[in-house]
């Protein structure tokens, strides 16, 4: 059985990487707001972040959604 969530079977480290690799770190602190974005990005910082952030977590997940549909 297939599942409808587009987020099923991945981890928010390869959704980030997907996203860092599709709009790059700049576009992604223009698209999303936060701060570890901004300054120094790397994907670990990042995702210490994210994992923290259910807000951040959700428009990151949000970002991925829109750009795969």
């Amino acid at each position: 059985m297939s599942s409808n969530d587009p987020l099923h079977g991945k981890t928010l480290e390869s959704i980030l990487t997907e996203l860092v690799h599709h709009f790059g770190w700049e576009q992604l602190a223009l698209m999303i707001k936060i701060n570890c974005f901004n300054s120094n990005p790397t994907i670990n910082s990042s995702l210490k972040f994210l994992r923290k952030t259910p807000w951040a977590r959700k428009k990151v997940e949000e970002l991925y959604i829109q750009s795969i549909t």
